[in-house]
């Protein structure tokens, strides 16, 4: 079994089309899982493709496409209220609406308000804890709050603790354009919505590190 972890693709269907085209070619007709970190959706131009190719991805195989909540998926949850509305509007869900052709989050399609609400927080596969931004440092990751896990930033990245997982996660842009793996945690998310590759990190059952990074530009 082959496992693809996804770093945040904001909207770029042009992009994961081609990283998932890259990853059927690299796995050549192995066993696969796909891993999405979070952040489908705002910023980019085609949120409304990318949710329904993950959505088709998950429908054909459920059990090995895993699609996690970001923090742009919960700033759509909490646009119910005024603020919210707001605060989703200015970081991109006004780009989100435009790919859907609809002015409100009230006319987008109800599958896919509820596929985006209901996403989970985290996977565990017993040596990787995949998330969308981290955890707390300190705190079992059993008891991890949801606003940690999507939104963490500090004391996260800068710690160097051993969490009892290798922590895969987005969330944090890299300027680099290139993964950060580190001993205790790997981030992907390279920035694609700002002009620099989407990025899958490969992983095999047998080996706790990736083995191989895909990009595409």
């Amino acid at each position: 079994m082959l496992t693809f972890a996804i770093g945040d693709i904001h909207g770029c269907h042009d992009k994961l089309a081609r990283l998932l085209q890259e990853c059927r070619r690299y796995a050549d007709g192995r066993p696969t899982k796909y891993i999405f970190l979070g952040d489908l959706i705002d910023r980019g131009p085609d949120s409304r493709a990318v949710v329904q190719t993950v959505m088709d991805l998950q429908a054909h195989e459920p059990e090995n496409v895993i699609a996690l909540a970001g923090n742009h998926e919960e700033l759509l949850r909490a646009s119910d209220t005024s603020h919210g509305l707001t605060q989703w509007l200015a970081n991109g869900g006004s780009d989100a609406l435009s790919s859907y052709g609809v002015t409100s989050p009230k006319e987008l399609p109800p599958t896919h308000i509820s596929f985006l609400h209901n996403l989970p927080t985290h996977y565990d596969d017993g040596q990787r804890f995949f998330v969308h931004a981290g955890i707390r440092p300190g705190v079992p990751l059993d008891r991890q709050s949801r606003d940690d896990l999507l939104w963490i930033r500090e004391p996260f990245l800068s710690s160097a603790a051993d969490h009892g997982r290798i922590i895969v996660h987005g969330h944090t842009p890299i300027r680099s354009g290139k993964p950060d793996i580190r001993l205790n945690r790997i981030n992907l998310d390279t920035g694609a919505v700002f002009g620099r590759a989407l990025t899958a990190a490969v992983f095999v059952d047998r080996e706790l590190y990736p083995t191989d990074v895909i990009q595409v530009p």
